[in-house]
Formats: structure tokens, C-alpha cells, sequence
């Protein structure tokens, strides 16, 4: 249910709860005045007329000015038919405030100074049967029932709608400060970025251009083939490196990537590193299906780091990466074997760069010891179901 259908249904709520009380009021009021007609069918008739006076305040709101008519108008009415004791008699004095009240609160310009003036004509008649000469008097005893209540209720609606404006106000400053703060952290960002991506673009370039160097002039000797391949390879990661480099700016710039990469790109990921006599081995379970950009970006950059991870602390075994397609969930995980002893490598974020980027996207890590002994398993998992 919506905030405005809970808003709509707690106001008929309260339309009743004020019929209702309006209701028992004038009808107490009605039965115990002494008056000679009492049991009639007159008095009959305006006692239920009173009832259906005070029953069409719990209509909608849009019908307030017909209200404030029905009810001046039976107010008028039943002084006419009763000619009771003139200033005591009573009818539906407390629905007749309130239907003022409601078209005050509730009516908008003209309609609003129309049925005011419809309900203020109306109380003429009404006490003028109640004995009110057309002087001063009567004068007051209308502006009482019928200007007060609408006043009063048009300075609650402008009061309620200064507030709300207030509040609009307030959350809109609000918004534009935390959007300010994005902005100005997402500029910040851009800047590390691209400082980021001078330094070592230019490391990385330098890099590439001396493997290249060195194997076009090994090339011209006897040189081992697999010396050769080592450093086409370092060539290959180099430019890999670049591109990703690039990659990873576009983003920062709130551009999209001509060379997004995700897990449909995992082959070539892993081609690079069996290039490099690495051993990979690649099981892919299930159907693959579209996964949201943003998770299979993810899931590619997370496999590397995983790999990554693995050449690092591992002791050469067999790294095996795993790819479950599984209903609405997608695995990654890496397992290879790792070394019993010997200090990390130093730098680096590791797991927990690879637990950030997944938990910001909702999905789940698990990294430990796996099967057989002495294996290490970091797995990766996303629900596509959760995060909808």
C-alpha cells in the first residue's frame, strides 16, 4: 500500500470517528431540549434529518461545499418546522461548524467564497426563525457559526501547506548537499585517476617497449623459444594493462567503456596466462545467461584479482577457476594449492578489494581452505534475484 492510499484511508478513518461524534452530540442535544412538539412527526423529521446532516460529513473531502449547504439548509429547516423556544433550540449546531470548518479546510478560491457565502445566506433564515431580528445580533450569530469555522480552517490547510513546504524545502537542500559531496568526491576521484593513470601508463608503456626491444633482438640470435613467448606475453599484459587502464578512466568520467569486459571475456583472460606457462584450468557449469553490466564487470575483475592472488601466494600447482550458472545465481571461484610457509608478498588489497567491490554490488565472499588439504578456494556469488 502506497503512503497516499494509507493517507486517503486514515482520512475516512477520521471523517467517520467526527461524523459519528458530531452526530451523537446533536442528536443528545435534540432529544433532551423541552420542547412542546417532542414525539411528533415533525420532530421526528428533523431528528433525522439531523442524523443525515451529521452523516454526510464522513463523505469525500471534494463534496465539502454540498455538505455545508445540506447542513445550513437543514439547520434552517428544522427551525422552521419546529418553531420551538426561539434562542434554545438546538439542531445540528455541532455538524453545521464542522461542515464550515470543512469548507474552509478543504475548498480552493472561488468555490471556497462561493459556499461561504452559501452557507452564510443559509443562516439568515435559520435564525431569524429562531426568534433574531435583522440587526447586529444575528449579524454575529452568523459570522460565529459560519465565517469562524471556515477561517479557521482555511488557516489550518495554509498552515499545513507551509509546513509541507517547509519540509519540501528542507529535503531538497538536503539532496543538493549530498549530491554536492558526490559531485565533489567524484571530481576528486577524476583527478586521483588521472594522476593515477599518468604515472603508470607511462610505466607500463615503458615496460612494454623494452619486452619488445628485447625480444625482437633475441629474435635475431638463438634465443629459447619459451624466452621469446615470455616476453611477447609481458607484451600482451602490458598493452592488456593499458587498455584496462583506459577502461577504468571511462568509467571514472561517467563514460561507458568501448572495452567492457566480463565473464564472457574470461577465455581470453585466461589465455594470457597459460600463454605465460601459467597452469589454468577453466569448469563452466550450468547455461549462461545476460548478466547486469555492472555484475559482470564485476565478476571478470574479480576473477583476475582472483588469479592474481593465486600466482602470489600459491606454489605453482594447478589453478583451477570455476564458473556456476545455477537458477538466478552465478559463482566464480578460484582453488589452487599454496605454500606452507613464506611471507606474503607485499601490496596490494587482495581480499579485501575483491570483498568491497563485491559487497557493493550485494553480492557474497567466502575465502579459506578448501579440498583437497593444503588448497586455497575463494568463491564469489551473486543472486540476481536479491539484487532486483
Amino acid at each position: 500500500m502506497s503512503r497516499s492510499d494509507r493517507a486517503r484511508r486514515y482520512l475516512a478513518r477520521q471523517s467517520l470517528l467526527v461524523a459519528g461524534a458530531c452526530g451523537v452530540v446533536d442528536v443528545l442535544a435534540f432529544v433532551v431540549q423541552d420542547l412542546s412538539c417532542a414525539g411528533s412527526l415533525g420532530w421526528s423529521v428533523a431528528l433525522g434529518a439531523v442524523v443525515v446532516a451529521d452523516a454526510l460529513l464522513a463523505t469525500r473531502t471534494r463534496w465539502s461545499g454540498w455538505v455545508a449547504a445540506a447542513a445550513v439548509a437543514i439547520n434552517a429547516g428544522g427551525a422552521l418546522l419546529l418553531q420551538g423556544p426561539p434562542s434554545s433550540l438546538r439542531l445540528n449546531e455541532a455538524g453545521l461548524l464542522v461542515a464550515s470548518y470543512r469548507a474552509g479546510a478543504w475548498l480552493r478560491g472561488a468555490p471556497a467564497a462561493a459556499w461561504l457565502a452559501v452557507v452564510l445566506a443559509g443562516l439568515v433564515p435559520a435564525f431569524l426563525a429562531r426568534g433574531y431580528s435583522l440587526d447586529g445580533t444575528l449579524l454575529v450569530a452568523a459570522l460565529k457559526t459560519g465565517l469562524v469555522p471556515w477561517v479557521v480552517g482555511r488557516y489550518t490547510t495554509a498552515r499545513r501547506e507551509h509546513l509541507d513546504e517547509l519540509r519540501r524545502q528542507s529535503e531538497q537542500e538536503e539532496r543538493d548537499a549530498h549530491e554536492a559531496v558526490r559531485r565533489a568526491v567524484a571530481a576528486d576521484r577524476a583527478g586521483i585517476a588521472r594522476d593515477l593513470h599518468d604515472v603508470v601508463t607511462h610505466h607500463v608503456s615503458a615496460i612494454s617497449a623494452h619486452a619488445g626491444a628485447a625480444r625482437l633482438r633475441l629474435a635475431r640470435t638463438a634465443a629459447d623459444p619459451s624466452a621469446l613467448s615470455s616476453l611477447r606475453s609481458v607484451e600482451d599484459a602490458s598493452r592488456s594493462a593499458l587498455g584496462d587502464l583506459r577502461d577504468m578512466l571511462d568509467v571514472l568520467h561517467g563514460g561507458r567503456s568501448a572495452g567492457h569486459r566480463g565473464l564472457g571475456d574470461i577465455d581470453d583472460l585466461l589465455r594470457g596466462f597459460r600463454t605465460a606457462a601459467i597452469p589454468v584450468r577453466l569448469e563452466v557449469t550450468g547455461e549462461p545467461f545476460v548478466l547486469p553490466p555492472a555484475v559482470d564487470a564485476a565478476l571478470y575483475r574479480v576473477a583476475q584479482e582472483m588469479l592474481t592472488n593465486a600466482l602470489r601466494h600459491g606454489d605453482g600447482g594447478v589453478i583451477t577457476v570455476a564458473v556456476r550458472y545455477t537458477g538466478t545465481t552465478v559463482e566464480v571461484e578460484t582453488r589452487n594449492p599454496y605454500r606452507s610457509a613464506g611471507p606474503a608478498s607485499p601490496g596490494g588489497r587482495g581480499l579485501a578489494g575483491i570483498g568491497d567491490r563485491v559487497h557493493a554490488l550485494g553480492g557474497r565472499l567466502r575465502a579459506g581452505p578448501g579440498t583437497p588439504a593444503r588448497t586455497w578456494s575463494t568463491s564469489v556469488l551473486f543472486d540476481l534475484q536479491e539484487l532486483t
